[in-house]
C-alpha cells in the first residue's frame, strides 16, 4: 500500500483533542484533529487510508452519528470511540453495530497510542487485501493463470505467449511443486490447439507394460487382460497437447518409441502393425537435469534434443518471495470458494511468516497452507503447527474436519495422477466407482471425465 494510514481525531474538548493528537503524532502516525464530527466526516471516502478516533458525546453530530456516517461510506474503516464511564453501555452498543474499539476516560498517552496502532494495522491489512483482490479480479489472460509480479515470472509469461501459438516441443524445468503443469496448460490454452484435448501423463511410478499401454494404447488381446481396444494418450492428444510430467522417469525402451512419435508423427498401438498418424504438441516437464542424465546414459540425448527445442525454467518460490502474498491470497480465495467458507484475512505476523519461510514444497506447499488456513486448521502461526506447512493437520479443527480435508487431498491427487479418470482413480484407491462418485459429490470435487454416477469415462477407451 503506497499511502500512509492517517488518523482523524474528533474531540470538542480542546485539551483532550490536543493530548490525543500529540500522543498519536509521537507514535509516528500522520494525524489531523477536528472539533466537529461533520467536518471530519467530509474527509472520509471509500477506500481511504484512514482511522477515526472520536469522542462519543459531542454537540451537533455525536460519535454514534459519526460512526454511522463512516460505516455507510466504508464499513471497513476502523472507528475508535472515546467514552466516559457513564457512557460505557452506549460504547458497547456501538461495538455491536460496527465500531472497532472504545477507550474509557481517563486514559494515558501510551494506552491510546496502543489502541490506535492496532486500528492502523487493521486498516493497513484490509487495504492490502483489497488491493490484492482487485489485482486478481482485474488480471486477464496469461497473468490470471501464471500469477506473480516478480521479474522471473514476467519472463515466464513472455515465453508462454511467444511459444503458445507455435507447435514446437517445450521442456519445462523446475523443482517439485513449482507449477509445471499449469505452465503446460497455459501453453495449450493460449495457442491454436485450445479447442482440442490437453492430455497429461505422469511418467513416474508406472510399470513399463502399463506405461506403454497408457502412452501408445493397445488392441484387444494384445496381452493378458487386454479385453478391448484402448486409445493411448498420444493418440488421444491428436490435434491438441500431450503433457509428459516427470519425463526423466520414462524407461529408456519407451524413450526410443517416443522419439519415433516426435520424428515421424505416427504411433502404433500394442498388438497392432498399422501406424496411426498423430499431430500433437509435446510439452515435457522435469525436476532433474536431463543433460546430466543424458551424459550418464540414463536419458537419450536424441530425445532430449527433440524435447528441448524451447525451454521454460520455473524458479523456486524462495527466489521470488515478492510473489508470495499475491499467490497466497489467490489460493485463499480459491479455497474459500471450494470449501464454501469465508475468506479470512492474514495478520501482519502471518504475512511475515509466509515471506520468511523457505517453501521447500514451493507453490504446492503454499496452496496447502492456504487450504488449511481457510478450513481453520491453523492457529495464529500458519506454519508452526505442521512443521513448516507441508505436514498433516494443524492443532485446531475437529477430527471430522481434518479427516475430510485429507480425504479431499488424497482423492484430488489421485485424479490428477490419472488425468481426471474416475475409473482409474477408483482402482488405485481400492474403492468402487459408485462410492467414489458419491464422495466426489459430497466433497464437491469435479472430475473432468465424469459423465454421470456410475457412467463411463472418456478419453481412454
Amino acid at each position: 500500500m503506497e499511502d500512509e494510514i492517517r488518523v482523524l481525531v474528533v474531540e470538542d474538548d480542546e485539551n483532550v483533542r490536543v493530548g490525543v493528537e500529540q500522543a498519536v503524532a509521537l507514535a509516528g502516525y500522520p494525524v489531523a484533529a477536528y472539533e466537529s464530527a461533520s467536518e471530519a466526516l467530509s474527509q472520509v471516502a471509500p477506500g481511504a487510508p484512514l482511522v477515526v478516533v472520536s469522542d462519543l458525546k459531542m454537540p451537533g453530530m455525536d460519535g454514534m452519528q459519526l460512526l454511522a456516517g463512516v460505516l455507510e461510506i466504508d464499513p471497513q474503516i476502523p472507528v475508535v470511540l472515546i467514552s466516559g464511564h457513564a457512557d460505557i453501555s452506549t460504547a458497547v452498543g456501538a461495538m455491536q453495530v460496527g465500531a472497532y474499539d472504545f477507550i474509557e476516560k481517563p486514559f494515558s498517552s501510551d494506552h491510546i497510542a496502543g489502541r490506535v496502532a492496532r486500528a492502523v494495522e487493521k486498516r493497513r491489512l484490509t487495504l492490502e487485501v483489497q488491493g490484492l483482490r482487485a489485482a486478481l479480479d482485474n488480471w486477464q489472460g496469461i497473468e490470471a493463470l501464471v500469477l506473480g509480479k516478480s521479474p522471473a515470472m514476467a519472463e515466464v509469461r513472455k515465453k508462454i505467449l511467444r511459444l503458445a501459438g507455435t507447435s514446437v516441443s517445450v521442456l519445462i524445468t523446475g523443482e517439485t511443486g513449482t507449477g509445471k503443469e499449469l505452465i503446460a496448460r497455459s501453453l495449450h490454452d493460449f495457442g491454436g490447439r485450445r479447442d482440442r484435448h490437453f492430455v497429461a501423463l505422469n511418467c513416474g511410478g508406472l510399470p513399463e507394460q502399463i506405461f506403454e499401454s497408457e502412452l501408445f494404447g493397445h488392441e484387444a488381446g494384445a496381452f493378458t487382460g487386454a479385453i478391448k481396444k484402448r486409445v493411448g494418450k498420444v493418440e488421444w492428444a491428436d490435434g491438441g497437447t500431450l503433457f509428459l510430467d516427470e519425463i526423466e522417469t520414462m524407461p529408456v525402451s519407451l524413450q526410443i518409441k517416443m522419439l519415433r512419435v516426435l520424428q515421424e508423427r505416427v504411433v502404433e498401438r500394442l498388438g497392432a502393425n498399422e501406424p496411426i498418424p498423430v499431430d500433437c504438441r509435446v510439452v515435457a516437464a522435469s525436476k532433474a537435469d536431463l543433460a546430466e542424465l543424458s551424459a550418464d546414459g540414463r536419458f537419450r540425448a536424441d530425445l532430449l534434443y527433440r524435447l528441448n527445442v524451447a525451454q521454460i525454467e520455473l524458479p523456486p518460490l524462495r527466489e521470488r518471495r515478492e510473489d508470495v502474498p499475491l499467490l497466497f491470497e489467490h489460493f485463499v480465495l480459491a479455497a474459500a470458494r471450494k470449501f464454501e467458507q469465508p475468506a479470512p484475512i492474514v495478520s501482519a505476523s502471518q504475512v511475515s511468516e509466509l515471506m520468511t519461510h523457505q517453501w521447500p514444497g514451493n507453490v504446492r506447499e503454499l496452496q496447502n497452507v492456504a487450504d488449511r488456513f481457510v478450513l481453520g486448521l491453523t492457529g495464529d502461526t500458519l506454519l508452526g503447527a505442521s512443521g513448516g506447512g507441508s505436514g498433516a493437520g494443524g492443532k485446531t479443527g475437529t477430527l471430522a474436519q481434518q479427516l475430510a480435508y485429507f480425504e479431499r487431498m488424497l482423492i484430488e491427487d489421485m485424479l490428477r495422477r490419472h488425468n481426471g479418470s474416475v475409473a482409474d482413480a477408483s482402482v488405485e484407491l481400492g474403492m468402487p466407482k459408485k462410492t467414489l462418485y458419491h464422495k466426489l459429490r459430497q466433497l464437491k470435487i469435479v472430475a473432468r471425465d465424469a459423465q454421470s454416477e456410475g457412467g463411463e469415462t472418456t478419453g481412454n477407451e
